[in-house]
């Protein structure tokens, strides 16, 4: 019966493991952007071509056609020597001189008595030098030396006879495949024509796309795009159609409910001033004390929610100084004998809605005033985002109310109230402001002991 071993499991993990994180590596060294990964897709499948058709069928053809050209340049030179060797009473050799220049295109000399000069160093890469020597070993079987070194048009080959050197000098080309680099000349050229053609083409298909993220990314900021109009291909324009149609309806929908918002505020306010008219006339009772409260609560109650529903949308961006926008806390923890300093890293200009962005860093600074002494600001604007981290030593949120406390009018029985004026709108108008802007408001624990709250928005 076989047992069961836990640690031949074990042993299995981690090339798991290490697939995974070579799986990531590959990951973060892709790029991200459609438009390199569509180039990717098109270069990528020309490269391997290319070293495929450079390393297989290039190779081998460079190396058969240089094997048979200087197959027959060595058979040339045997055949030299069989002359020399047969015919030794002739002259100064001048008919196998006329011979070898004739007929078989090559210079030729022979020493009397000359010794082989020392061998040369191989180069790095000569296919020439490598296939030369091995026919000349297989086919004459002599001491020999050669030099295939350089650029120049002549090949020199030096035999060692019984009691002479040929010397012989023969032409390049007659040795070695010299035109093949025309080969990889033009396939090198067609891909790059090809690679452009179709950069400019792929250029022409993202462009749309980006187009229709850069103004879903603008109108989530709550930025106008006016100029965008759908192009590109039937799926792209169908995507741009849609995108229309759905900012249509929003920017509708917002209308209407601000167009109601202010009815209803325009109604609300005339009973409450009514109100406030008939407890005036009615005189200084200690008994409309409570009702005065009351009106003054209903009235804060109605411009907390007003200011939520409404969320700034109308506002149009503008630049704002974050360090005056931060400066202007100042006063309030001064005034209260709170701790305040911050401190900021970056650009201090910024493009945002300048009243809603007021309001959200005005929001989490009034709530660490009301329950915190100390409260510590670090301002980063980074090539891509703004992050705002507001550090007091209240006494915090619990974990587990950390996400609640942004929902509207929730408030928290102990510890701290977020708002006030008792609406618990505090945080939701804060959140609300950062999401208008493409960010977000997030709650922690602070080195501080308190709450720590970040604002990140887009830089």
């Amino acid at each position: 019966m076989a047992s069961y071993d836990p640690t031949r499991r074990d042993e299995q993990r981690p090339p798991a493991r290490g697939l995974k994180r070579v799986n990531k590596w590959i990951r973060r060294q892709l790029p991200t952007g459609l438009f390199a990964r569509s180039l990717l897709i098109i270069i990528l499948p020309i490269l391997i071509l290319q070293t495929v058709l450079t390393f297989v069928f290039m190779e081998r053809h460079w190396q058969m056609v240089t094997q048979r050209l200087s197959a027959a340049v060595t058979r040339d030179i045997a055949a030299v020597i069989d002359i020399i060797e047969t015919y030794p009473a002739d002259d100064g050799y001048k008919n196998v001189i006329r011979i070898a220049r004739d007929d078989l295109g090559m210079q030729i000399s022979i020493e009397d008595g000359g010794t082989l000069p020392p061998p040369r160093p191989k180069p790095f890469f000569s296919i020439l030098d490598e296939i030369l020597s091995e026919q000349i070993t297989q086919q004459i079987k002599r001491p020999y030396w050669i030099n295939t070194v350089g650029d120049s048009r002549l090949v020199e080959i030096r035999i060692l006879l019984d009691d002479k050197v040929l010397r012989v000098f023969a032409i390049r080309n007659q040795a070695y495949a010299s035109n093949s680099h025309i080969f990889l000349v033009w396939m090198m050229s067609t891909s790059l024509v090809l690679i452009v053609i179709s950069t400019l083409f792929l250029r022409g298909q993202i462009r749309p796309i980006l187009a229709l993220a850069r103004a879903a990314e603008n109108f989530g900021k709550g930025q106008k795009a006016e100029n965008f109009s759908p192009r590109g291909a039937v799926e792209i324009r169908r995507a741009g159609l849609a995108f229309i149609l759905m900012r249509e309806r929003i920017e509708r929908q917002m209308e209407q409910r601000t167009a109601m918002l202010s009815g209803v505020s325009h109604d609300l306010r005339t009973i409450l001033t009514r109100f406030k008219l008939t407890l005036a006339l009615a005189g200084d009772s200690p008994e409309l004390e409570n009702l005065n409260q009351d009106v003054d609560d209903m009235r804060t109650m109605l411009e907390g929610y007003l200011s939520f529903a409404r969320g700034e949308a109308e506002e149009d961006v503008g630049e704002v100084s974050l360090a005056e926008t931060l400066e202007r806390l100042r006063p309030e923890f001064d005034l209260h004998g709170k701790t305040y300093s911050y401190t900021m890293e970056g650009d201090d200009k910024l493009q945002v809605r300048p009243q809603a962005f007021a309001r959200l860093v005005g929001n989490l600074a009034s709530n660490a005033r009301r329950y915190a002494d100390t409260l510590q600001v670090d301002a980063r604007h980074g090539a891509k985002w703004l992050t705002i981290t507001f550090d007091d030593n209240g006494p915090g949120i619990a974990r587990e109310s950390r996400e609640e406390v942004f929902k509207p009018f929730f408030r928290l029985d102990e510890a701290r109230n977020l708002d006030a004026s008792g609406t618990g709108l505090g945080l939701a108008i804060a959140r609300d402001i950062a999401r208008s802007h493409g960010g977000n408001v997030t709650l922690s624990d602070s080195p501080l002991g308190g709450l720590r709250a970040i604002i990140r928005i887009p830089a």
